[in-house]
């Protein structure tokens, strides 16, 4: 029932009511688990997983937040899941990566500051000696994933969500997923034209492409994403 009380009591430390929470909201994490089956793990072991996203959430949860709790829940759930699949190697980035990464957004402040601009990723591999899909790559594995408590203005992005819809949220998740396994260039225009809201214009500028490119490889993208997705 996730009552005010029982939350309150909870986050104060009480242990019965959290184990009441837990108790009445496996349901919950074993609907979000079940959206991980088929990537090498068992059942079981990712509602364990989504446990620990539970009982941090009972843990944390406060009632004046204004929205609701499963709404708060399931971005923690997921989280853990998520966690451990690229922990345990599923979604990993290597540090070299990462490193290179640091690299190419060092050089790219830099190619800023000296032009006013920002570099095309053509402008930055030949600022930084590498190729375009290197660069891509690189600047890929930079991008912070978003969480849905992370601030978006003066919001946070589970608010601008606004739906207590659990299959809603995971289909959100799942879709974020395939396109963390696109190529790196897809998955950079993916970035630049869904997240960053760039014109078919500005998106190809950047990419090196032309306009009409963008609008070929876009809907290339959004066919493959749709398979992958069925």
């Amino acid at each position: 029932m996730n009552s005010p009380e029982l939350l309150t009591r909870a986050r104060a430390g009480d242990a019965a009511a959290e184990e009441t929470l837990m108790r009445e909201n496996m349901g919950l994490v074993k609907s979000v688990a079940a959206r991980f089956l088929g990537r090498g793990t068992e059942f079981e072991d990712l509602c364990q997983l989504g446990s620990i996203g539970m009982l941090k959430a009972i843990r944390n949860f406060d009632t004046s937040y204004g929205t609701a709790f499963s709404t708060y829940a399931v971005p923690l759930i997921i989280g853990e899941i998520k966690r451990f699949l690229r922990d345990d190697g599923m979604i990993k980035v290597s540090r070299e990566l990462r490193q290179k990464g640091a690299f190419l957004l060092r050089r790219k402040e830099e190619f800023t500051s000296e032009h006013g601009r920002e570099p095309t990723v053509t402008e930055l591999a030949e600022f930084c000696g590498c190729s375009v899909e290197e660069a891509v790559e690189g600047l890929d594995a930079g991008n912070a994933v978003l969480s849905f408590s992370e601030p978006v203005g003066e919001r946070a992005l589970e608010d601008l969500i606004g739906t207590d819809n659990i299959d809603e949220l995971c289909e959100r998740e799942a879709l974020r997923q395939a396109v963390l396994d696109l190529p790196a260039e897809e998955k950079q225009l993916v970035l630049l034209r869904f997240y960053r809201g760039y014109s078919q214009q500005k998106a190809g500028e950047v990419l090196g492409m032309t306009q009409v490119k963008v609008s070929r490889t876009e809907k290339k993208i959004l066919e493959k994403l749709r398979r992958m997705l069925e």
